[in-house]
């Protein structure tokens, strides 16, 4: 008896630990989803806040629209579905997708009828073998989020396919980070695209490389204050493209290289407001390309081996200026490109401003920008009309001032065109016209 009695608290106390662990395990829970199983069945079921680990290799589409659901791989492939099976909203709409995340909207107009799906999380796929580029003028993408909030894809292969690799519209405090995203020659949108008013989107050391010329590695259109820093973007179309009246954007320290067209590129016409730092751009016809915008920064960037370093090109009707471009190296931009490819001969450009206004140059190092091939003008800094299209625009009130340059050809080139550019303080050799150079 008194054994017994002494067991008696270690018996409650055991019963009261196994109430709280059943009491805690009353909220998210988890479940597998194996090869051949339906993982589609898997979220129809999940609450919201439950995970669910997917394995193996599955042929469906699926679509999630609760709050809280963790689709994680492990080890985990989902090919194209047979088209007729291709059957979530998603996929009616806009043609096959893997997996897509949707809040509540109106899917003829886009507009938001109800609350974002929230803390939704996609991981750890490979999604491979889709190849309907869209239906009804729609693009399609592989893993398409809209209308969300605090959304994250991470960690996933997007390998080969024809339709876009990631998409969010519509969507705030959202996450795409750690992706590795391959085109194909057949590819024919974009790797990672943000729009549709999204907000406060960060885009993250991704790995993006071989979508082809005409398409974009990372695209902004209507896109508010987004990060994108530390991705690898290899030789695709381009690799930055910034455009549709997206402002505040942040491009820190990505490594862009073998461009088909441009590295990053913007244009407005609202003022972009945007930072470009720190960035690596090689290989390819322009480094930084940006018209018909204003305002922001671009510093510390190493411009490298294009044709062209920068190019500000302004038109009549589509003005650039304002922004400060300080502190970069745009050295050995020596490579020739033709007009058989891009409507001109140009090589041997560090920065040009072409009909810019507004501009300040300060503290840059400029070398080895020397033409390899036939161009209307080179050098390391260049302020004229636009020698290529026969621009009547003229640069004004731009100042370029303490830059260090040497080996170009020239280091400074002005067509003496427009009122109010100041070239002071410059550490150079030859100028055009001589008078220049300090």
């Amino acid at each position: 008896m008194r054994s017994l009695l002494r067991l008696l608290p270690v018996c409650v106390l055991a019963f009261l630990l196994a109430l709280a662990a059943g009491i805690g395990s009353a909220g998210a829970q988890s479940s597998v989803v194996g090869p051949g199983e339906s993982i589609q069945k898997a979220v129809n079921a999940a609450d919201p806040g439950d995970t669910i680990v997917v394995r193996g290799v599955h042929r469906e589409d699926v679509i999630i629209r609760k709050n809280g659901i963790k689709l994680r791989g492990d080890d985990a492939v989902i090919e194209a579905p047979p088209r007729a099976k291709a059957d979530s909203p998603c996929s009616r709409l806009v043609g096959p997708e893997a997996i897509c995340v949707w809040g509540d909207f109106n899917i003829k107009t886009g507009k938001l009828t109800g609350p974002r799906v929230s803390d939704v999380s996609v991981s750890g796929f490979t999604i491979r073998g889709f190849k309907i580029k869209g239906k009804g003028g729609n693009e399609a993408f592989v893993i398409d989020v809209y209308a969300a909030r605090n959304a994250t894809v991470v960690g996933n292969r997007v390998i080969g396919n024809v339709p876009g690799g990631i998409a969010f519209g519509k969507s705030v405090n959202t996450t795409i980070a750690k992706n590795h995203i391959v085109g194909s020659p057949k590819t024919v949108t974009k790797g990672i695209t943000v729009g549709g008013d999204s907000r406060n989107t960060k885009v993250v050391n991704n790995v993006v490389r071989s979508y082809p010329e005409g398409t974009n590695a990372i695209d902004f259109e209507e896109a508010i204050n987004t990060t994108v820093a530390g991705n690898d973007l290899i030789g695709n179309g381009v690799g930055v493209f910034v455009e549709q009246n997206s402002t505040g954007t942040k491009i820190l320290s990505n490594d862009i290289s073998r461009s088909s067209s441009v590295g990053i590129y913007m244009e407005g016409p609202k003022p972009v407001n945007a930072k470009v730092v720190g960035n690596n751009i090689s290989g390819g016809p322009w480094g930084i390309f940006i018209t018909d915008t204003h305002r922001g920064s671009i510093a510390g960037n190493q411009v490298h081996d294009n044709c062209a370093g920068m190019f500000f090109e302004a038109f009549k009707a589509e003005p650039v200026g304002g922004f400060e471009v300080k502190g970069n190296t745009v050295e050995n931009n020596t490579r020739s490109c033709r007009a058989a490819q891009f409507d001109r001969n140009f090589s041997g450009i560090g920065i040009a401003l072409l009909g810019a206004s507004g501009m300040e140059l300060t503290g840059n190092h400029l070398s080895g920008n020397v033409p390899s091939g036939p161009t209307a003008v080179s050098g390391g800094v260049v302020v004229s009309t636009d020698p290529f299209f026969g621009g009547t625009t003229k640069p004004t009130n731009n100042s370029v001032i303490g830059n260090h340059f040497g080996r170009n050809k020239p280091d400074i080139f002005w067509d003496e065109s427009g009122s109010g550019n100041r070239f002071v303080g410059n550490l150079c050799n030859t100028s055009v016209p001589s008078s220049l150079c300090n």
